[in-house]
Formats: C-alpha cells, sequence, structure tokens
C-alpha cells in the first residue's frame, strides 16, 4: 500500500520548486521547460525511463549542473546553487545512483569527509558515536572500520545515505537508491525513509525505476517521459499499469524462459571450489554445480553471500584457493581472462561504469575491449579502426542504443543505454557461456525487459548462461535451474518448477538445510 497524506493536510507552499527549467547538451534536449515541486514532509517519487531528465533535474536542484533556462525557489525563495556546496549549506544532500565515495578510506572517514566540522581537529570518536547513533535510529548495519573499496555496493549505498543525514539534510534526493539492494534491504531502505519523514520531518525525491518501490514508499509521483514532465499524481490513485502508461505511453511484455526446450550437453562444471574475497575472508566454500548449453541457471542470494567471488572466478579475474573449473571439457581453473574470452566465455559485471565500461573512451574505444585480442579486428597486429567503428554501429543499431554517434562518450550514455552497449558487445561474440552477474541492475521498465530478452535469446541460441540476480522475479522467469547462495555455498539447486518465492527467499537468508548440488 502506498503511503498516505493526513486527511487535514492542505497543499502549501512547496519547499522545494523548479519553474521553466531547460537543460540542453551536445544533441539532446534533455529537460523542456518543466516546472516541478515538492511538499514538505513527503516522499515525492520521480519516474521515468533512463534518459527521461529526471536525473538531469535532481542534479540542478543539488547544484551539481546549471540550467539554460527558469529558476528554483527553496521555501518560497528564488535561489541559485553555483554548486553542491552551496545546496547543501540549505539543507539539501543527495546520493547519487554512481557511488561518490574514496575508495581508500574508511566508511567513518567518508561519511565525515567535507563536514564543516572537519576543519581544524577532528574527534574521530565523537563522530563514530553520532554515526552509531544514526545507524541505530534507522536500522543499518554497517562496519564503521571497513575499507569502503571491501565493501559491497548494497553496502556502499548505505554509507552514501548516512554521509547525507549526517551532513544535516533535510531535503533528501535518492538516485535509484535501491538499484543494488536486495529485498530484504529494501524493505530496510524504505522503512528508514519512513522514519525520516516522520521523526525527523525530511523531505524526499525518490528517483527510482522501481514501481513497487514507488507504490510502497511515496506519497506522490511525477513522472517524467522525453525531457517533459508528463503526469503529477498522489500515488493513492495511482497503479503500476498506469504509472507504465505514463511512462513509457504503451505497454511492455516480459518475456520468460520456454520450459519446453532441450537442453543441450553438460558445458561447465565447478568442482568444489573455494576463493576469498577482498577482505581475506573466505567467500565460496567448496561450491560444485554444472551447467549446460542451452539453460540458465539463475543464482539468487543477499548482498555479500559470494555472488561477485563467483562471477570472478568464472571469468578468470579472481584466483581459487582449491578445487577445479571445467570449460568445454577443458580445466580452465588457471586460465587468464583473456584465454577464457577466446574460448567463448563472456562476461557482464554488475559495475558498468567501474568495470564494464571506461568513460572517458568513445563507444567505438569501448566496443574493442571486447575485441582487441580477436585476429578479425586485429589484421598485422593493429587495431582495424573501419571495422570497430562498423561493429559499434551494428550494435548501436541491433540493442537500440540511444546515442549521437559512435564516438560519443561513454560517460555520456544514461545507465540503461551504457548497459545496452555492453550486453551487444559481449553477446555479439556469441558466447558459449554467458555469466550475467546483475544485467538488470538500475534500468527501466523497457530496458530490463529487453535485456531480459537478449538473454533468453543467448540461450535459445545454445549458450548456457549464468544469471546472477537479487531480483527474484528475475530469477524465477528466467531460470531453468534456481540456486539460492548463502554464505558462500548453494543451498540447493532446484528445477524451476520447485522454486517459488517463499522458499527461495527463506534458502536466500539460510532458513533450510543445505541440499546436495547438482
Amino acid at each position: 500500500m502506498p503511503l498516505t497524506l493526513p486527511a487535514d493536510r492542505a497543499p502549501t507552499e512547496p519547499i522545494l520548486a523548479a519553474r521553466g527549467i531547460t537543460k540542453r547538451f551536445p544533441g539532446v534536449l534533455a529537460l523542456d521547460h518543466v516546472d516541478f515541486e515538492v511538499q514538505a514532509g513527503d516522499v515525492h517519487a520521480v519516474l521515468g525511463q533512463n534518459g527521461a531528465g529526471k536525473t538531469t533535474l535532481m542534479n540542478i536542484l543539488f547544484g551539481l549542473v546549471q540550467p539554460d533556462e527558469g529558476a528554483l525557489y527553496l521555501r518560497g525563495q528564488r535561489v541559485h546553487f553555483r554548486s553542491p556546496h552551496d545546496a547543501i549549506a540549505q539543507g539539501i544532500g543527495m546520493v547519487h545512483q554512481t557511488r561518490r565515495l574514496v575508495a581508500a578510506h574508511t566508511v567513518l572517514e567518508n561519511i565525515v569527509l567535507g563536514h564543516p566540522r572537519v576543519r581544524g581537529f577532528l574527534n574521530l570518536r565523537g563522530a563514530r558515536r553520532e554515526v552509531e547513533a544514526l545507524c541505530n535510529r534507522y536500522g543499518f548495519t554497517v562496519d564503521l572500520g571497513a575499507r569502503v573499496w571491501q565493501l559491497s555496493e548494497g553496502e556502499r549505498q548505505w554509507v552514501e545515505i548516512l554521509k547525507a543525514l549526517y551532513g544535516g539534510a533535510k531535503i533528501l534526493i535518492l538516485d535509484e537508491p535501491t538499484s543494488v539492494l536486495t529485498p530484504p534491504e529494501v524493505k530496510t531502505l524504505l522503512a528508514g525513509l519512513q522514519a525520516l519523514v516522520r521523526d525527523r520531518g525530511v523531505t524526499v525525491l525518490l528517483v527510482t525505476h522501481k514501481l513497487p518501490v514507488v507504490m510502497a514508499a511515496s506519497h506522490r509521483v511525477t513522472v517524467f517521459r522525453s525531457g517533459s514532465v508528463v503526469a503529477r499524481l498522489r500515488t493513492g490513485e495511482a497503479t503500476e499499469e498506469i504509472l507504465v502508461q505514463h511512462m513509457i505511453g504503451r505497454e511492455v511484455a516480459f518475456r520468460t524462459a520456454d520450459r519446453s526446450a532441450e537442453a543441450g550437453r553438460p558445458l561447465l562444471h565447478v568442482e568444489q571450489v573455494s576463493a576469498f574475497n577482498d577482505r581475506g575472508l573466505l567467500a565460496l566454500r567448496d561450491l560444485s554445480f554444472s551447467l549446460r548449453a542451452g539453460e540458465v541457471l539463475g543464482v539468487a542470494g543477499v548482498t555479500g553471500n559470494g555472488q561477485e567471488e563467483l562471477a570472478q572466478v568464472l571469468a578468470g579475474l579472481r584466483p581459487v584457493t582449491s578445487g577445479k573449473v571445467r570449460f568445454a571439457d577443458r580445466d580452465v581453473t588457471h586460465l587468464s581472462p583473456l584465454e577464457r574470452w577466446r574460448m567463448g566465455v563472456g562476461y557482464i559485471p554488475a559495475e558498468r561504469i567501474e568495470v564494464a565500461s571506461i568513460a572517458a573512451f568513445s563507444l567505438v574505444e569501448n566496443t574493442a575491449l571486447n575485441y582487441h585480442f580477436d585476429p578479425a579486428f586485429t589484421p598485422r597486429g593493429l587495431l582495424d579502426d573501419a571495422g570497430l567503428d562498423q561493429l559499434t554501429r551494428r550494435i548501436l543499431s541491433a540493442y537500440n542504443v540511444k546515442a549521437p554517434h559512435q564516438y560519443a562518450r561513454a560517460r555520456h550514455l544514461s545507465g540503461g543505454n551504457l548497459q545496452r552497449l555492453i550486453l551487444g558487445r559481449v553477446l555479439s561474440r556469441r558466447p558459449r557461456l554467458l555469466i550475467a552477474h546483475l544485467p538488470t541492475q538500475g534500468l527501466d521498465v523497457e530496458a530490463t525487459a529487453f535485456v531480459r530478452a537478449k538473454l533468453l535469446d543467448a540461450r535459445a541460441e545454445g549458450a548456457a548462461v549464468l544469471l546472477i540476480s537479487e531480483d527474484l522475479d528475475e530469477i524465477l522467469s528466467l531460470s531453468d535451474w534456481v540456486a539460492p547462495i548463502y554464505e558462500g555455498r548453494f543451498v540447493a539447486v532446484l528445477l524451476r518448477e520447485q522454486a517459488d518465492s517463499e522458499t527461495v527467499g527463506a534458502m536466500m537468508a539460510g532458513l533450510q538445510k543445505e541440499a546436495g548440488a547438482r
């Protein structure tokens, strides 16, 4: 059920408003004379597809981007934010979809970094007490002494939110806060948002693609499409179907796996594999399973239970401490990522910005990351620029990547368009084994449906697909086999017909005894 507004609460002067905001980027009209306003004490959802303009507006409200036209009003007074420093000074905090943390510093150091009280003598002991009190109040569980580089994506999200709260934010902008969170973490976050609004009078702007999050957590919702506001609704008067219609302008169909398809021969064998994580702790514990050509094995788990280490071990990016990995009847345990790519292993990392792409590179150069070793594109040891240019244009067309041209920088693509490019770059090699780690994380409804369809296309063409996801609906709709993972082991490997959200959810939480691996 959506949050409800008190019956006696009449509309008042908005706490934050944008009037006539227009913003142009090269070749793109990002915002077209947008009017937007937020009432104090609301959780206000901002909904739209990738590239609809919602994040651009939030960056303007936070002083990161300057509008070409229009004005901002805070508590009824016109304001001009020359930088985020000005917005923070006025009580506006923002948690970005991409992390803004210093990886080498501890969680506590990141939270206090940049705070006015850090000037001069820094009392870390006192700061720790204050941050611990915030954690206890809102149910956050974070190791304040851990280095950020040691944290999972979900844990880094909590650090960002705590940093904004510690900075005194009274208007909190959250850009895709649930994109890397598991269902239990989402519940904790939504409960925390309600506590922020109820107990501290914080106003929350919730930028998201997730319709269930909008329905469960917000009072009002504004829908963006192609740089314009197309709907303003009280959440209690909306449905998911109505929101999709406003957001996309049509219905979106999600494909599911064809259960009648025959799987091929065994292609991947993982035998008693163990591996450490970046903290030097055992992340995979004697893990064994097999995967056939033409089937999808869905690995479901709460962040930090070994999923990232599993993907990296299979891609050749992380060594094993014991056990073997066999692919296509060959021991590949100690082969490099390049050698595995050449054998037909494709890898879509969870971190599309930090790992899967280079922001400063053009789209052609990013495509070349998966082809620089391919003889077809390296005649006489030199990159075939014309061939890579042509390939990139084919990928942009086939995967509906919205970009002005193939020489645009990757940093200028929205998350959904960047993921389409990465997906096309990998699938264009027609991998025999596809490792897809959180492939729809942070994507809008249309992009999610597109990526899922491409994974099923790869399965239909005979690829073995290892799908690692924290979206149970995604796991259950795409997988032939479902493997809940807990503390580095598969609790069971279930036929899709044996799996349901309640059973798999319990196993993800470690509430079921381990079963033998397939």
